[in-house]
Formats: structure tokens, sequence, C-alpha cells
């Protein structure tokens, strides 16, 4: 019987190599021969990995974690406890997702963030950092633009990534594309954010 350590102090059990990238998954866990887990990523404990999800570079999944449908799961990220991650989600960099947290739709939880007890990340929203035990606020425009807080109050959108000064600055531009209704979405995640005291 081949057995391998994922260093989780239980030592050595039973796992195998899995046929579709060659990485290390646990006799204990299930892997869908259609996903893929890369030679260096780990599935083991009672996880789940589905369909046509993706698990590699460094990753770990573990626990009763799932993750399922087109998700990705690489860098150093760790997808743990009962969370579930699906559709066309990324989870990567330093990323953490655990607990009862769901991430999905076409959401991405990157950088060093936490995302745990009972959140929900979903949509096109963006989570880079800080932690997040409820859902974070997202907007969205009417163009289908994303605007997510973040925890440390600054905004993510697309490939910007905003203080709130900075946003209130660039989006506040009349020169702006979609200037009114980008500016007015930062200025209602200021104010329900200091309603629920996430914002001072």
């Amino acid at each position: 019987m081949t057995t391998y350590d994922f260093q989780d102090g239980k030592g050595p059990v039973p796992a195998h190599k899995h046929s579709n990238g060659g990485g290390w998954v646990a006799e204990t866990a299930s892997v869908s021969e259609t996903s893929y887990v890369g030679p260096e990523a780990m599935v083991y404990g009672y996880a789940r990995v589905y369909e046509n999800a993706r698990v590699y570079e460094n990753a770990r999944v573990y626990g009763y974690a799932m993750v399922r449908g087109d998700a990705r799961v690489y860098g150093d990220a760790m997808v743990r406890g009962n969370a579930t991650v699906y559709g066309n989600t990324n989870v990567r960099g330093n990323a953490n997702v655990y607990g009862d947290a769901i991430v999905y739709g076409n959401a991405r939880v990157y950088g060093d963030a936490r995302v745990y007890g009972n959140a929900r990340v979903y949509g096109d929203a963006s989570v880079k950092r800080g932690s997040y035990r409820s859902s974070p606020l997202q907007i969205i425009r009417s163009d289908g633009y994303s605007f997510t807080l973040q925890s440390d109050s600054s905004v993510v959108a697309g490939c910007r990534d905003f203080t709130m000064d900075e946003a209130l600055e660039y989006w506040g531009d009349p020169e702006h594309h979609m200037h009114k209704e980008s500016y007015a979405i930062v200025k209602s995640l200021i104010s329900i954010s200091k309603a629920i005291g996430e914002v001072k």
C-alpha cells in the first residue's frame, strides 16, 4: 500500500498520485478523473474535487472542503474545513478559504485574503486582502463591472485597486468612462459600510 505524509500531523496515510496531474491524493479524499491535481498540489482528509476543477502549484484542499465546476485553486492557496468553491472562481496566491465559506460564480479570492465563517463571495467580486467572516460589500455597475469593498476600506474593481480617496478621485473625474454611476457606487459603498460599521 502506498502512503504519503501530508504534513498535517497525522503521519503517512494511504494515498496515490492522481492520474491527471500527478499530485498526491489521500485515499479518504475523492477526486474526479476529469479534475486536475498538479504535481506539487495536495488533496487530503475527506476533501472532494470534482468535474473540471483544477488544483495546482502548491495549493492544498483538505478537511471536508469541496472544489468543483471549473474552479481553480493555485499558488499557495488553501481551501479547507467545510468550504465550497465552484463555478468559474479563482482562489490563488496566499488566499485561505475555510469554515463554511462559499466562493462561486466568477469571484476571485487572492493575495492574502481570508474568507471564512458563513461568508459568501460570488458574482464578479474580487477579494484581495483582509479577513471576511461575512460577505464583502459588492455593487455591480450597469455594464456588469463589479466594485468590491475590501476589509481595509479600499476598493477593488476589475484591475483597479484603490484606497477610498483614490477611488473617489479616479471615478470622480468627469472625463472618466461612466463617471456619474461609478462615483455614485463608490459613495454608496462608503455610506453602506459606515452604516454597518466597516468604515470609521
